[in-house]
């Protein structure tokens, strides 16, 4: 049931309503550019479907197309080499905060959810309901709404999947799960996190990325001839690493050494169950009318329960809890048939909150964006030489990390370094200029005090805006 409690978000349903019901009268419709500069017009009953798919600890290179050269991704190649690709797109550090970000358009700390959510819906400490989700505005135009995957976004009542937008929702509510058990090992007492539109289910034994591409195309089939929206968060390849048989046997004939071989499997295992999506949408005849985003939450884990790695950040240093460029950039596409440019990859600076406002306008929704920190991404889509809508810059913060980034240079405040072994680096302030160095091996900060001093005041001014307490020093 979708919630009306807070005025600020009453008014923004409002609002968008009323633009869609007087939008449907118009004789022309909403307008997007296709890739040969012809206009489409997108009238109310050729809305586009929208499926994103948001892997889980996915490293910065770990797809082929984005330079894996030990790995069979031909699926994820696919939606890449079918659309338009992005090589310097951003997400958080850490899964919560990513996912608050793409589904609201904010940063984390101004979407409420700055850390990853609890596994207690005692604590409350998720997603709030107050915000306006990129589902509720999806529903809101006349979409059917779906969840299939990971939620880790809170499970109090008001803050899971049917709350949010929802209309449909099938996955566990916490950040990770035993595939065949359904459990959450991670603090005792150990308990069973699956469930379908709020109720437990049980389906001891099922391999869960199997459950979830049933449940995608079943949805996808009982929706076909209107227009929906689903948010498949699958939870690979992030750990426990699950990977299918024939991949582990696969990539051990290969002679991939540990643990790449265990995640390495895991990633196949996930490209396999993204090509039963796209098979089902082939098979529906809906695959021309369907917008496609394909992108990972964050960068591969170093973590214990990873093996201590797998994944890769390529050049990049840095992996997942870090504000390193392998902690937070990502691979990131989009596609939909005939209407976005195939093939052409973009090196704007984007960030995932920058998809709500891209949907939006693609889908023909006259979102009201001006309280969003994302930015719609069609003008740089259709044209290659259009600058990033990021010129102000753009600042993250985890923990007592914080970076602030404008243009090529990128200021890290307290970093840390889990590429490998975790350290924290003994400089406060880490300055780097990313055309020249993307590896960020060499501190500038001592060689150029005043950029540092401007990318200060930037991340001063966006901390007193974002109303967040983690201290400067």
């Amino acid at each position: 049931m979708i919630k009306l409690k807070q005025n600020f978000k009453l008014l923004l349903r409002v609002n968008l309503l009323t633009t869609v019901f007087f939008t449907s009268f118009r004789a022309q419709g909403q307008t997007t550019k296709l890739k040969d500069g012809n206009q489409q017009t997108i009238e109310k009953y050729q809305k586009p479907n929208v499926i994103i798919i948001y892997t889980d600890d996915q490293g910065s290179v770990d797809v082929n197309s984005y330079g894996a050269k030990d790995l069979v991704t031909p699926n994820m190649d696919y939606i890449v080499e079918n659309g338009t690709s992005f090589t310097q797109f951003y997400a958080s550090p850490v899964c919560s905060p990513s996912r608050a970000s793409l589904l609201t358009g904010k940063t984390p700390q101004r979407a409420g959810l700055s850390g990853n959510a609890a596994p207690s819906s005692k604590q409350k400490k998720g997603l709030p309901g107050s915000e306006y989700t990129m589902a509720e505005m999806f529903k809101d135009a006349g979409y059917t709404t779906a969840h299939i995957g990971k939620w880790h976004l809170g499970d109090a009542p008001e803050m899971t999947p049917n709350a949010q937008g929802f209309d449909h929702s099938f996955g566990h509510m916490v950040g990770c799960i035993d595939n065949y058990s359904h459990f959450f090992y991670w603090s005792g007492p150990n308990r069973h996190d699956l469930y379908r539109n709020g109720k437990e289910v049980y389906y001891d034994g099922q391999f869960f990325p199997d459950l979830m591409a049933t449940e995608a195309t079943n949805f996808m089939e009982d929706n076909s001839k209107k227009p929906f929206f689903m948010y498949f968060a699958v939870n690979m390849p992030h750990y426990p690493y699950q990977g299918d048989a024939k991949w582990l046997s696969y990539y051990n004939d290969k002679s991939i050494p540990y643990p790449r071989n265990l995640y390495a499997a895991f990633i196949s295992t996930l490209d396999d169950r993204i090509g039963v999506l796209l098979k089902k949408l082939d098979e529906l005849g809906i695959q021309d009318n369907t917008i496609i985003v394909f992108q990972s939450d964050n960068g591969h884990s170093t973590e214990q329960r990873a093996h201590f790695g797998g994944g890769s950040s390529g050049r990049y240093r840095g992996a997942k809890q870090s504000l390193f460029e392998g902690g937070i950039r990502v691979p990131a596409a989009i596609s939909w048939k005939n209407n976005i440019p195939k093939g052409q990859k973009r090196n704007q600076f984007a960030v995932n909150t920058d998809w709500m406002p891209t949907l939006a306008e693609l889908c023909g929704i006259e979102l009201d964006s001006k309280d969003m920190d994302g930015k719609s991404l069609v003008k740089i889509i259709n044209n290659e030489a259009e600058k990033t809508k990021h010129t102000a810059g753009y600042c993250w913060q985890y923990q007592d990390m914080w970076v602030a980034r404008k243009g090529q240079w990128k200021l890290l405040g307290n970093p840390r370094d889990t590429g490998k072994k975790i350290a924290k680096l003994k400089a406060k302030r880490w300055l780097v200029n990313l055309e020249k160095d993307p590896s960020e091996q060499i501190n500038l900060a001592s060689k150029y005090p005043t950029i540092v001093a401007e990318l200060e005041h930037q991340y001063n001014n966006w901390f007193t805006h974002n109303n967040t307490h983690i201290s400067t020093k």
